[in-house]
């Protein structure tokens, strides 16, 4: 087990492997060995100091896989900043919570992201930060907010570009970082990840140094990783799956990271091929879009070996194409942010029915017990229950939020999933369904009550229940049924347009239903698996024998 903060993980790699690639852009043809990645980071750390970051406040960053978000990440880790991470899909709606709930004092942004505009979502949300001097940020919705810095090198009102970031810390000296960086623990909170929450809004949870580093290693452990590893990166840096499973065991180890700044099959396929990549993670849909791409032949993937696909169930058929034209020791892992994020995975022996039955096993130092959710009792193997995680993965708690903490974690340390499995006599988990009322869509986490919160805000709306709806592409999609008021009228497309540009668009409805009645049970309580099978026959997935599809 290591014992160790972010900062001074990278400066032993760089001393182990100063010369080795650390990052490797192909769209930018931009690459840094470990020892310029140090400096680079370092660079940024000092330029924090300068801005008066100390240790303990909250960087925020949103934007693609860029590589100014790993200097941003190690140079904040090294000062003992926490970051906070920002989904790519996020809107002003939730823009605006996150910033505010996380008492973020510092955003970094790129520009845009599909046809969103950060700099102009963050004006929605921060006006006066048009008439105001770069460093000096006093908005009115986010008064903890002090700095705003652009991650490239256009000049925005109110913002920082990355140049004069950097340029900020040249006085600094390196014994003044050091001694900083000295001053972090690794059980310090290092990494903030927001997830939905079923209170309707997200909450934060708070991962160490420990948390993620050590989970990072065992991770790598379960593929049969070295230095020599080559990693392709398309999921996104604000996931765990980025932050951990990524760049972190790519440092832990001394591989490479291979970022593709945003999910497109042409620069995946290409990466692998140019970079002679040993490794790429996705969830299915990613994994099954590149197996599909027209031009798959053409691209020579001969160096793969491994990998990690994860976020929701593979098809058997899809995992054989994988190991046979890919990646042929690719593993499964399974696990939530609040634990890290990995606490099962198969390992790179395991045959393919373990693959793609299981969710394998627990990683070294972590223990899984399944229990009868209404008695607490562990349930024997064989017999399905609630998934629950104790060991160094589990987070340290959600930020500001003390009972949701308590009733996650419970008084003997076991972190209560939400999640129903089944465990078998060798200890491989099956993960069976869901106590939590969540939607898994492309491997996104959405909790309904966050959509429908939002919607109540709908000045025709009375009553909303969001389900997740079965899909071949995505898993899952979201269903809003929506009772409107009395004597009020809507169409599907104005429900929609309402979301638009306010909520993150994977959690935008894309089926509506107006509906005058719930299904009740006798203790009027809304039976949503009802609704579900409504749909499901009425949009026509089911099959003749009663199947989806």
């Amino acid at each position: 087990m290591f014992n160790i903060t972010f900062g001074d993980l990278l400066d032993q790699t760089a001393a182990k492997y100063p010369d080795k690639d650390a990052l490797v852009n192909v769209q930018r043809g931009q690459r840094f060995t470990y020892q310029e990645l140090k400096e680079a980071c370092n660079r940024a750390a000092k330029s924090f100091l300068k801005l008066g970051v100390k240790k303990g406040d909250k960087v925020a960053i949103w934007a693609t896989n860029v590589n100014e978000w790993v200097i941003a990440l190690f140079g904040a880790a090294k000062i003992g900043a926490v970051v906070v991470t920002v989904n790519t899909n996020y809107r002003s709606h939730e823009l605006e919570y996150l910033l505010k709930q996380s008492d973020s004092m510092t955003l970094f942004l790129i520009e845009e992201y599909r046809g969103n505009n950060f700099v102009n979502t963050l004006y929605e949300v921060c006006p006066e930060l048009k008439e105001q001097q770069p460093g000096e940020t006093a908005c009115k919705k986010l008064p903890v907010l002090k700095n705003v810095i652009f991650m490239g090198d256009k000049k925005f009102p109110g913002i920082l570009n990355w140049d004069d970031f950097i340029s900020l810390g040249t006085d600094v000296s390196d014994e003044d970082l050091a001694r900083v960086q000295a001053t972090c623990k690794p059980d310090d909170v290092i990494n903030m990840q927001y997830t939905s929450g079923t209170t309707g809004f997200p909450k934060g949870v708070m991962l160490t140094h420990n948390n993620v580093i050590n989970n990072a290693y065992h991770v790598g452990a379960c593929q049969d990783y070295t230095d020599k590893e080559r990693l392709c990166i398309p999921v996104p840096f604000f996931h765990c799956f980025g932050l951990t499973m990524s760049i972190t065991t790519c440092v832990v180890y001394g591989a490479t990271m291979v970022p593709v700044e945003e999910f497109d099959v042409d620069w995946v396929l290409e990466a692998i091929d140019k970079e002679k990549c040993t490794a790429l993670q996705g969830v299915p849909t990613m994994w099954i879009a590149e197996l599909e791409h027209p031009d798959f032949p053409k691209y020579d993937l001969s160096s793969l070996r491994t990998g990690i696909m994860a976020g929701s169930p593979c098809p058997i058929e899809v995992m054989r194409s994988v190991v046979d034209k890919m990646a042929p020791e690719v593993t499964i892992a399974y696990g939530l942010t609040e634990s890290s994020p990995v606490v099962t995975q198969t390992r790179t022996d395991d045959d393919i029915k373990r693959r793609v039955t299981t969710v394998g096993r627990a990683i070294p130092e972590v223990e899984i017990k399944i229990i009868d959710p209404e008695t607490g009792t562990e349930c024997p193997p064989g017999v399905q229950g609630e998934v629950c995680i104790r060991g160094y993965v589990v987070m340290k708690g959600y930020y500001k939020m003390p009972e949701a903490t308590e009733a996650a974690i419970d008084s003997e340390g076991w972190l209560h999933s939400g999640d129903l499995g089944v465990k078998d006599e060798a200890g491989y988990v099956k993960i069976t369904g869901r106590l939590k009322d969540m939607i898994i869509r492309g491997g996104e986490n959405i909790y309904p009550r966050e959509i429908e919160e939002f919607l109540y805000t709908h000045p025709k709306v009375l009553d909303v229940q969001v389900v997740g709806i079965p899909s071949r592409k995505y898993g899952e999609e979201v269903m809003a049924c929506i009772k409107l008021k009395e004597g009020e009228t809507a169409t599907e497309e104005e429900i929609k347009q309402y979301y638009q540009g306010k909520i993150a668009r994977h959690k935008v409805p894309k089926y509506v239903s107006f509906i005058k009645d719930y299904p009740m049970t006798a203790s009027g309580k809304v039976q949503k698996y009802k609704l579900r099978d409504q749909a499901v026959k009425e949009l026509g997935l089911e099959k003749g024998d009663g199947s989806i599809f």
